[in-house]
């Protein structure tokens, strides 16, 4: 009888494995899945720290300089970013230019924003406009410019109102065509200003200039 007993735990034990691992493959723990992907981007960024390759510092002194310090950081965030997606390096500049001033502006100077990335969570570390400093939203302030190139990247890949965008980019992929005019017309919920879709527009053509010598 005792070894019949055994047998049966070890059948039962066997089932539970099995069981237990159908389940996880079917129905994966999100958070692990989150902390391997965590773990997965930390390895490649580790690696590639291993070769001396860091995030870049974005030091700029004139307008090439600014368009080339955001480039390295656009290429540094992709370190991590699956290629599907991965926003086209010169719509990134474009934004970062007509939102800063070429990084000129206070929010940009002051809280390493390029973007004017707003929030309304008041527990995150933000700058109120000088206009309207009781204003119920802030300009979030980043540790340093380049994460804020790499949240600008993030919002345009999540939040609904670029979901036209996003699928405009997949169609480009798909056909293998590269059409950033028709991707910055769905970039309007950016901005208040009527003429942001024209000026991102003029811009990408001008970045394109110095960067495709």
């Amino acid at each position: 009888m005792a070894i019949k007993s055994k047998i049966i735990t070890v059948v039962l034990l066997a089932a539970f494995s099995v069981a237990s691992y159908h389940y996880g493959t079917l129905n994966p723990n999100k958070k692990l899945l989150q902390q391997i992907k965590n773990d997965s981007v930390a390895q490649v960024q580790e690696e590639w720290e291993g070769y001396g390759y860091h995030e870049p510092d974005m030091v700029y002194s004139d307008n090439d300089s600014f368009i080339i310090a955001v480039d390295k950081c656009v290429s540094f965030v992709n370190l991590s970013t699956p290629p599907l997606l991965r926003v086209d390096r010169k719509i990134i500049i474009a934004m970062s230019i007509v939102e800063s001033g070429y990084g000129t502006s206070r929010f940009a100077i002051k809280g390493n924003n390029l973007f004017g990335i707003r929030t309304w969570d008041s527990s995150q570390a933000q700058m109120k406009p000088k206009e309207n400093p009781n204003a119920e939203w802030g300009v979030k302030t980043f540790i340093t410019k380049c994460q804020s190139v790499k949240e600008a990247i993030r919002i345009l890949n999540t939040l609904e109102v670029y979901s036209d965008f996003r699928k405009e980019r997949e169609m480009q992929l798909d056909q293998g065509v590269v059409d950033l005019d028709q991707q910055a017309k769905h970039l309007a919920s950016w901005s208040t200003n009527p003429l942001y879709i024209k000026l991102i527009q003029n811009k990408i053509k001008n970045i394109s200039k110095l960067l495709d010598k």
